[in-house]
């Protein structure tokens, strides 16, 4: 078996904003064989068993995140976390590293980056990016190079690059 393919890899998305985006990640992490996406803060999510949220939030969320999924949200598998820094200490006892992805002046460049054997990337909402307490939490942040004019990328879009980039090293 191809060792890339041993690689445990698990998404968090923190107060990520935008459904678009949620199912943008929810696609790529089925992709890229991510093994789970959390959700946590007020991320979006879609309808699953013992949703507790009401039925008209549930089915708008889903029905929006539909389209950027492509039917991943009904196959790439996802929890619902209430507290991201407990989560994270849950994934670190379990033999995660956790990687932020940030544009940061401390933060390691995504090609240098030699990952462990489990990794958590952990993704901040589309304005702010990681918050600065989440960044203290992470074993360390990650940078994707970027030579044009513009500073940042769509979340979404900054995952599948990071996502790859796990999954290939």
């Amino acid at each position: 078996m191809d060792v890339r393919r041993q690689r445990s890899i698990v998404v968090i998305a923190h107060n990520l904003r935008s459904v678009h985006n949620v199912g943008s990640l929810l696609r790529t992490g089925e992709v890229f064989a991510a093994d789970k996406v959390y959700v946590t803060g007020f991320t979006p999510y879609p309808a699953h068993p013992g949703d507790e949220r009401d039925a008209t939030l549930q089915a708008q969320q889903t029905r929006r995140m539909a389209k950027a999924a492509a039917g991943a949200h009904e196959t790439m598998p996802f929890e619902r976390h209430p507290d991201v820094h407990a989560l994270l200490g849950s994934l670190r006892g379990e033999g995660y590293a956790v990687a932020g992805l940030e544009i940061d002046p401390d933060a390691v460049a995504l090609d240098d980056y030699r990952p462990r054997a489990k990794v958590a990337l952990l993704l901040g909402d589309e304005v702010r990016g990681v918050d600065p307490l989440l960044r203290d939490n992470c074993d360390v942040l990650l940078q994707i190079p970027m030579f044009g004019r513009k500073d940042s990328l769509n979340v979404s879009v900054a995952a599948g690059i990071a996502l790859y980039a796990l999954r290939m090293a």
